[in-house]
């Protein structure tokens, strides 16, 4: 007796469902992309009873004439392929034949559909996948399909499914991917007798992310486009201060076709960094265009997986797209003060505005290596671009070796050095002492600016707190005159709030500007820039650290890299260090600072992200404090870093800047209504 069995095809048929249609979002996918791939500019979606009761979907297709309708419920019976050859070029959303058939088999249908041109339509009923009836019947032109009691002869899937409402959600996050997928067309989603959404087909991204996302997220969108190697991207990316707690507001189309890649969402993520707070994702909505022979959509029966003949081009392409929309906003947040927030202490909410004309899209038409060599070009170099002004030369790219230097910024982020008195221990200049200000050495193609550089700034004593650690902070150095070309607007630096937010004024706008960010961020971008070894300082005590056995072979492994960040560190017996140097102008416990930086790279990064973090705690070390007074010239420089745009987020991702508006002003004072 034979123990192998040839499955009949109705039980072929429910194991194939188990593939295709998983839960009734499934269907909903299926029935909208069936659509879709007919033609249609206008589609409703009704479920009932989180799809299980009902799922009916209605398009102004093609329709089926009634020699189709009644074999499109037979498995691998399909319009959209003639030959293998189709195969490696499919152009459509649906192309396997197995959906119809799938649902069918688990469900009971009706079908009306009528041809564009037919004078009569056609009524089809299925019970199990089996026709039931079929005939004439009075319709207009497209299709409608009615999906009911869903899994009803399936008990094992039925078990499974969950609540009505956490179905209904599933579905209505589906039929929303698929219309933020064509804006060409209407699509409107009913549950339980109310409308979910409804777009309205004008062919506009912003229209259906407006429709479908809400105004606040789409407000908080930036454009984002751009070419690499054939490939297009276009759509919009979240601002960064508008970053989420999940990564549910993503959303990747190729050719229209919603899908899923681990590839793509890295390049997404990867522009953001050091822009985006920790543990914040980025929401986007991402169309992505190639040659259909580029993709292979034929990997899973639900379609949402792809594979790409060159993945690192369409890596490249999404993440310099995205790198460019970044890098084009210049933002601040604007503090808008309503009736509730005057009552009570709380955070005021925010809104996305300009603080300073646009730059030009340098980014437009160019090539990734392009983009690339901008991007690895010293800061300086990015400044002079966006603003048509070179930068003038620095006082002294490198220090003399056995020399004590202070590392300065300069206008247009370039790294310079002034002598430091070679006696005093690091712990005993005060900030006035330390904050030498140097101007640049004159170009010599530039006798202008001669005069301005001869002069040299030194600050006046002030008071500092009583209870404040006297350390040497990162000093600043006026910035050069460009009289052509200006950095950054016409503005007035009025003081500073609380010794922590500097005061500007700008136009119509009171600015407040988180000094330490802003200068964390300056620091930290002039280390990255940096290609030698950071300048370190000398512990006239060694200290020695003790972080246990593990933490001392981690540090051992990462001596390179805490080395080229102006770490000095020896291993001292096996569960100890000593730690000779450290980056200059950190401030603080030498342990605490070690601590910290063993918390980071215990986290198993990659090593471009293990120097990132070693170069943010090096940054907030080194970067001015809340509480620390600055002087007028200080102030100015950070200021004018912000407003040029370089300046726009701490290395956290935090913003470092907030408006606040001559009208929102008056509406306080009671000026306007």
């Amino acid at each position: 007796m034979s123990v192998i069995n040839i499955l009949s095809p109705h039980v072929a048929d429910m194991i194939a469902a188990g593939e295709v249609v998983e839960r009734p979002a499934s269907v909903v996918k299926e029935l909208i992309e069936n659509a879709i791939d007919a033609g249609a500019r206008s589609i409703t979606a009704e479920i009932r009873g989180g799809g299980m009761s009902l799922v009916r979907v209605t398009d102004d297709g093609c329709g089926m004439s009634p020699e189709d309708a009644g074999v499109a419920f037979q498995r691998h019976a399909t319009s959209k392929l003639h030959g293998e050859r189709d195969l490696e070029s499919i152009s459509t959303l649906g192309f396997r034949g197995e959906a119809l058939a799938a649902i069918a088999s688990v469900s009971r249908i009706e079908l009306l559909t009528r041809a564009r041109g037919s004078e009569n339509g056609t009524r089809v009923t299925l019970a199990a996948g089996e026709i039931e009836e079929m005939g004439p019947a009075g319709c207009p032109e497209g299709t409608v399909l009615s999906v009911r009691d869903l899994f009803h002869n399936t008990p094992a899937r039925l078990k499974f499914m969950k609540s009505d409402k956490a179905e209904g959600s599933a579905c209505a996050a589906m039929a929303l991917r698929c219309a933020l997928g064509h804006p060409e067309i209407s699509v409107r989603m009913i549950r339980d007798g109310q409308e979910v959404f409804f777009t309205p087909g004008d062919g506009k991204m912003k229209s259906a992310v407006y429709s479908l996302l809400g105004r606040d997220n789409a407000m908080n969108m930036l454009d984002c486009s751009g070419e690499n190697g054939g490939v297009r991207i276009s759509g919009c990316v979240t601002a960064p201060h508008a970053g989420r707690g999940n990564r549910a507001m993503q959303f990747f189309f190729i050719n229209g076709r919603s899908f899923k890649s681990s590839a793509i969402q890295a390049a997404l993520e990867q522009a953001y960094k050091n822009t985006l707070l920790a543990g914040r994702f980025p929401g986007c909505v991402l169309y992505i265009d190639l040659p259909f022979a580029r993709v292979d959509v034929n990997v899973h029966p639900a379609k949402t997986e792809v594979k790409f003949t060159e993945e690192k081009t369409v890596f490249d392409a999404v993440y310099y797209a995205v790198l460019s929309a970044l890098d084009v906003e210049r933002g601040t947040a604007e503090i808008c003060l309503g009736p509730a927030e005057t009552k009570r202490s709380s955070v005021p909410s925010v809104q996305q505005k300009a603080v300073s004309e646009p730059r030009p899209d340098f980014y437009k038409n160019m090539s990734a290596e392009q983009f690339r060599a901008r991007q690895n070009a010293p800061q300086g170099a990015k400044s002079a671009a966006a603003h048509a002004a070179e930068p003038g030369p620095p006082l002294r790219s490198e220090p003399a070796q056995g020399e004590n230097y202070r590392m300065s910024l300069r206008q247009g982020g370039e790294t310079v050095y002034s002598r430091a008195p070679a006696s005093a221990p690091r712990s005993e200049p005060t900030r006035a002492q330390s904050a030498e200000f140097r101007a640049p050495l004159p170009a010599p193609e530039d006798a202008a600016r001669s005069a301005f550089a001869s002069q040299s700034l030194t600050a006046a004593n002030r008071m500092e707190p009583p209870s404040q650690t006297l350390v040497p902070a990162m000093a600043f150095s006026a910035p050069s005159p460009e009289p052509d070309a200006p950095l950054v607007p016409d503005f007035r630096v009025i003081g500073e709030a609380m010794n922590t937010y500097i005061i500007v004024e700008w136009n119509d706008s009171l600015l407040l500007i988180d000094k330490h960010a802003a200068h964390e961020r300056m620091i930290f971008d002039a280390l990255r820039q940096k290609t030698g070894e950071v300048m370190s300082q000398s512990l006239i005590m060694p200290v020695t650290f003790s972080p246990g056995a593990g933490d001392v072979e981690m540090i051992q492994e990462n001596l390179p890299l805490l080395r080229s960040a102006g770490f000095e560190i020896e291993p001292y017996g096996r569960e100890s260090v000593i730690i000779r140097a450290v980056p200059a102008d950190t401030d603080g416990d030498e342990r605490a600072l070690l601590e910290e930086l063993c918390e980071k790279l215990r986290r198993g990064l990659g090593l471009d992200e293990r120097r990132d973090a070693v170069l943010h705690t090096v940054a907030c070390k080194a970067a001015i404090k809340a509480g620390w007074r600055t002087d007028e010239a200080e102030r100015r420089v950070i200021a004018e870093k912000v407003l040029s745009g370089e300046v726009r987020y701490c290395p956290h991702g935090r913003p470092v800047c907030v408006k606040l508006t001559h009208r929102e002003l008056d509406k306080q004072f009671k000026r306007i209504n």
